[in-house]
């Protein structure tokens, strides 16, 4: 450590610095002088700065019997009292001490500056959404309302925007009905959710969707409603454009068919097959585009989940016996690993779930579940099984079969609110001809049936579809039956509903038969680490995005290891191109100019046996890939990450 000498204390003052550990100064020094300057700088100090003072005092001289030392330290704020003569060790412990404090001070700017950075990027996410935030204060009716909420209402964002100026935008048909929901939200604390028009000064028609929460105050009174708006004029004239040009097609559509049939009874079936081919193809597209985005969006999120879990993480183990910190931090980890859990439903129905495919014994999966499911459902559900005493295997992957087994016990718990029996068959079946759904051959179908409030032909329709749901806001994501229809596509086979409204639904997973010659490939069996670790090692951590690179990063030096970032393929490149050893390599995938895959492949030819682990917020590698490397999804955690660095270092 080094140290700076100050004659006088001007010369101290000024060379006082944010980066200076603490500062020792005499007594003498600073009895008689004009410390206006010194208070200057202290007061100027970060919020997070208090830098550590010694004071060197006279036997005697100690705050306790003096005071004038007692007001130094008062001037000072944190400062010790070190009376001379005194011993190198006496001195040596104190400037530890002091140290230990500003350390701390440091560490406190950094996750402070995450903070920051993650506020940041949540003003970002919602101006990039185009999601305006306001606020409503109950007692007064008080509105606060971001610069992109008074856009959404026609204002520019000096505009003064009261509650009374909003009611008066509103559409005179649609005023009574946006009070309704705000006094029905008031009354029962359901969540405030309404489209309605807006009449801009100007004289146009916009649309608004408005949504919001409830909060109460300890004595539980409803105390304000926070929420976000967003103009969705774009989307209702695109809705409406719809309708009329499908009002104009079914005309069309109307007026053909009259013609075909008036010209000949029979070409009839041709135009059904044709409407059904064609109405197919508009589901194919529209859910394929669905996919698409819905696995994009997994991926950032779970970029986004990797520097929020790694930070909490950190942060967890820096606290000392806080119990109430240590709590708040637990329940955003459990808040963030149901993020992840999400993210994990999208890449499912988006088909990019990487699924570990195996021979799967279907009747021992449900048999061995059967104490989960019951207490899944709950004592007012009766769990009835049906299984044959003997069924072929299939080919599947028994997680992902589990997973899917248990979101359609929980749906049929849901149908049934007043209890009643839920019914699990297993059986084999033959499929002799080929349809949209399957292919020819065989199958194990796994049915789950309930005797609830069932569905119509509509609602049956849409059942797949992702963020559909028929439970309230707030009870569901929409999610689980699109994930096990993508599940079901994956291993080529399907999923198929039947439903009545007032009887029950059945939902029947047909999963292919395994042939004689499917092979599983075993994972090669590794001796048990025996919790030991191969020591500290030197890393190449490479990611284009700097938050993640740090979270990761500060994870790594947790651990022991020494951490060289490179934030590009590039870069890391010219890293090993310039001879420099790393002990191992870990990279992301997506990043621009040059990929994860670009780069392991240009990093093995330099180095055939360089271990790289692949970090990546893609449950499957796009197409092209064409890599085999370790591979660890994020968002991931230290534990995981440790153990992926000792499978990949250990001799």
């Amino acid at each position: 450590m080094r140290s700076k000498l100050a004659d006088d204390l001007d010369t101290f003052v000024a060379d006082l610095e944010e980066n200076i550990a603490f500062a020792v100064v005499t007594e003498e020094a600073l009895r008689s002088a004009d410390l206006r300057s010194l208070c200057g700088w202290i007061a100027a100090q970060p919020s997070w700065s208090d830098l550590p003072f010694v004071i060197l005092t006279q036997r005697g001289g100690g705050p306790e019997r003096n005071p004038a030392a007692a007001r130094l330290s008062e001037v000072l704020g944190n400062a010790s009292f070190l009376e001379r003569p005194f011993h190198a060790t006496t001195f040596a412990s104190v400037a530890k001490t002091a140290l230990r404090d500003r350390r701390r001070q440091y560490e406190a700017c950094l996750r402070m500056e995450a903070l920051d950075e993650g506020e940041r990027r949540l003003q970002t996410a919602l101006e990039a959404g185009r999601l305006g935030t306001w606020e409503l204060d109950l007692a007064t009716f008080a509105l606060t309302t971001s610069a992109t909420c008074r856009r959404v209402f026609g204002r520019v964002a000096d505009d003064p925007f009261t509650y009374d100026d909003l009611i008066l935008l509103i559409h005179p048909e649609d005023v009574d009905r946006m009070q309704a929901a705000v006094k029905n939200t008031i009354e029962t604390g359901a969540d405030y959710s309404i489209e309605y028009r807006i009449l801009r000064e100007d004289g146009s028609i916009h649309w608004a969707e408005i949504r919001a929460q409830l909060y109460r105050d300890r004595k539980n009174r409803a105390v304000k409603l926070v929420g976000v708006s967003a103009d969705i004029t774009a989307r209702m004239r695109a809705e409406e454009n719809q309708r009329q040009l499908n009002e104009i097609l079914e005309v069309r559509v109307a007026e053909r068919t009259a013609e075909l049939e008036a010209a000949h009874a029979t070409v009839m079936a041709e135009v059904a097959q044709r409407e059904q081919a064609e109405e197919q193809l508009r589901q194919a597209q529209k859910m394929e585009a669905i996919g698409q985005l819905t696995g994009g969006v997994a991926h950032d999120f779970n970029n986004l989940l990797m520097a929020v879990l790694g930070n909490l993480e950190l942060l967890r183990k820096h606290l000392d016996g806080n119990a109430k910190s240590l709590r708040l931090i637990e329940g955003a980890l459990q808040g963030a690993k149901r993020g992840a859990s999400l993210t994990q439903r999208l890449l499912a129905f988006a088909r990019r779930q990487d699924l570990h495919v195996g021979s799967v014994d279907m009747a021992k999966l449900v048999l061995d579940m059967e104490d989960l499911l019951r207490r899944s459902v709950g004592t007012e559900i009766m769990v009835e099984t049906s299984i044959p005493s003997t069924l072929p295997p299939v080919v599947a992957d028994s997680n992902q079969i589990e997973l899917a087994l248990l979101n359609l016990a929980v749906n049929a718990r849901d149908a049934m609110p007043n209890g009643g029996a839920l019914r699990i068959e297993l059986k084999e079946m033959v499929q002799s001809v080929p349809d949209d759904d399957l292919a020819r051959g065989r199958y194990v179908v796994l049915s789950v049936i309930d005797k609830g409030h069932g569905m119509d032909a509509e609602t049956l329709r849409k059942a797949i579809e992702p963020f559909f749901s028929t439970k309230e806001l707030g009870k569901g994501t929409g999610l689980g039956l699109s994930m096990i229809h993508g599940l079901a596509l994956q291993l080529k086979g399907a999923l198929k509903l039947a439903s009545t409204v007032g009887t029950g639904t059945t939902a029947a997973l047909w999963v292919p038969v395994a042939t004689e010659d499917f092979v599983v490939e075993q994972p090669a069996e590794t001796e048990p680490a025996d919790g030991q670790d191969t020591g500290p090692k030197r890393i190449l951590l490479v990611d284009d995005d700097v938050l993640i690179a740090m979270s990761s990063a500060d994870m790594l030096m947790d651990l022991g290891h020494e951490v060289v970032e490179a934030h590009s393929g590039r870069e890391a490149l010219d890293l090993l191109n310039n001879g420099q050893v790393f002990d191992l390599m870990i990279t992301d995938y997506s990043m621009p100019g040059m990929t994860g895959a670009d780069l392991v492949k240009a990093a093995r030819s330099l180095n055939p046996d360089f271990p790289i682990l692949l970090a990546t917020g893609y449950a499957d590698l796009p197409p092209g890939a064409d890599i085999e490397v370790p591979r660890l999804g994020k968002p991931y955690s230290q534990e995981s990450l440790a153990a992926e660095i000792v499978k990949l270092t250990r001799g």
